[in-house]
């Protein structure tokens, strides 16, 4: 099994490419110890000293990292995610291949009247902003949109990554305000 591995615009993160589908739609995000006891990967990626996140894409997996330096931590990490594959361990503890998605859509918050608004937001967002950003490890969802304002979650490599705040104000705000013109700002959540 070959791994690859790409930076990511977030010094703080890696991108590891295990060359199969790790999951099979939407994004799953661990953000500690915890929320990682779901999935076989996400635990044994947290057994090595220094992670501080672990973030699932279709066929992905990024890491953050809390401390330490790439040059230590990298092996380690490629020798866990080797581990699961070749154990035939399922991703998830209960066999679901289940995502973050519906938990995401629960969240969300927009008055009715700008239903078609937040559909073209929507749409924009699945077709031109997040095949970009899983580009780069990471994910961005909609999660509301009020007086103008679109509110956007940011995973993966996109968070807490430096370019974030111009990778929203720049790119993502500029496009939604071209094509949407009730779009006034971009906001992380």
């Amino acid at each position: 099994m070959f791994i690859q591995t790409e930076a990511t615009p977030n010094p703080a993160t890696l991108k590891f490419i295990p060359g199969r589908t790790v999951l099979d739609s939407g994004t799953m995000e661990f953000s500690n110890r915890e929320a990682a006891a779901r999935s076989p990967l996400a635990e044994r990626l947290f057994g090595v000293s220094g992670v501080a996140s672990v973030f699932y894409g279709y066929d992905f997996v990024t890491v953050t990292k809390a401390d330490g330096d790439w040059q230590h931590l990298k092996p380690a990490i490629l020798g866990a995610i080797m581990e699961h594959y070749m154990s035939g361990a399922p991703l998830l503890a209960d066999g679901t291949a289940g995502n973050d998605e519906a938990a995401d859509e629960e969240g969300e918050f927009f008055n009715e009247q700008d239903a078609d608004t937040v559909a073209t937001i929507k749409d924009l967002i699945e077709t031109r902003v997040r095949p970009a950003v899983a580009n780069d490890g990471g994910d961005i969802t909609f999660r509301g949109f009020k007086d103008g304002v679109v509110y956007l979650n940011m995973k993966g490599a996109c968070s807490g990554c430096p370019s974030s705040t111009a990778t929203l104000q720049h790119g993502i705000q500029n496009l939604l305000k071209h094509f949407v013109p009730d779009v006034v700002e971009v906001r992380p959540m």
